[in-house]
């Protein structure tokens, strides 16, 4: 049972092509639960560890003030490492499984409205040599719907212009085909126009290395100000409302779940939350005693 932790996240780095930032949570996550439950440099510790220690480590985070996002996140940490250790043959039985995570609240995703969204790709940016490249990050973040880290780790090669398409390596290291429209296709033509390298990232900095996903989010922040957006907005939000406007106009959820790159449809089912107006006119379409004839 010696360095379980370091097997386990050896596991995830080699066959489940984990994302460093992945791997980095998860051994912070566990490292956490192995002082708390008393882990030394030997494994023996993982024997005595039962449902009472789990609820109580739980207890412990609660108290701590954290979330329970966070606190769930943490419990299938566990629940991860112990799994593998069962099918190892190391444990028995999983015992962080029979113990019941926290409730989430339901959260409403945070989007722009049509008109908003519109101001925010429409508004001009101050002149400089970063402004056809803003404009670029901008309209491919809402036509794409990309998690800023995948716009971030865009490569010149990864893009069709053609085609007018993109390939996005996402989560879990999982290839997909992401369309992009009109708009999008020249915005990139413009700041493309500018750039003599043939290879390297699409989006790059002044001294030419790859802008960073804090970079991007300042983009974003900035021309949400500029243009009196007032509401905190961030590449995620341009992501949400990508996904919103596709469903609010009749789009398919399977679809939706495909160019988001969710690897389970409930994920991608918090997008169900259409306007009272969208509700209304389905109703209306659709129900044989909506309105009199």
């Amino acid at each position: 049972m010696k360095d379980s932790l370091a097997t386990f996240l050896r596991h995830l780095s080699l066959e489940k092509d984990a994302s460093p930032h992945t791997l980095r949570s998860y051994r912070s996550d566990l490292l956490e639960f192995a002082k708390y439950a008393g882990g030394g440099d030997a494994d023996a510790w993982l024997r005595d560890v039962d449902t009472r220690v789990v609820r109580a480590y739980l207890t412990h985070l609660h108290a701590r003030g954290l979330d329970a996002a966070t606190v769930g996140r943490k419990l299938a940490a566990v629940r991860s490492w112990f799994r593998f250790l069962v099918r190892r043959g190391v444990l028995e039985r999983n015992v962080a499984r029979e113990v019941r995570g926290p409730r989430l609240p339901m959260k409403l995703v945070s989007f722009l409205p049509i008109d908003e969204a519109m101001s925010l790709l429409d508004a001009k940016a101050p002149d400089g040599p970063a402004r056809a490249r803003d404009a670029a990050v901008l309209e491919l973040l809402y036509a794409t719907g990309l998690r800023v880290s995948e716009l971030a780790s865009l490569d010149l090669g990864d893009l069709d212009r053609s085609q007018q398409t993109v390939r996005v390596l996402g989560k879990g290291r999982k290839e997909r085909i992401v369309p992009y429209g009109s708009r999008a296709a020249g915005a990139l033509g413009a700041y493309l126009a500018g750039r003599s390298a043939a290879r390297g990232p699409l989006f790059a900095n002044r001294r030419g290395g790859r802008l960073t996903v804090r970079s991007i989010h300042s983009i974003v922040r900035r021309r949400a100000a500029a243009c009196g957006i007032t509401r905190r907005v961030s590449p995620h939000t341009l992501r949400h409302t990508f996904a919103t406007h596709l469903l609010d106009a009749g789009a398919d959820l399977r679809m939706i779940q495909e160019l988001l790159g969710h690897s389970s449809l409930s994920t991608t089912q918090r997008y169900t939350h259409v306007g009272a107006d969208q509700l209304m006119r389905v109703y209306d379409a659709a129900h044989p005693r909506a309105r009199a004839k």
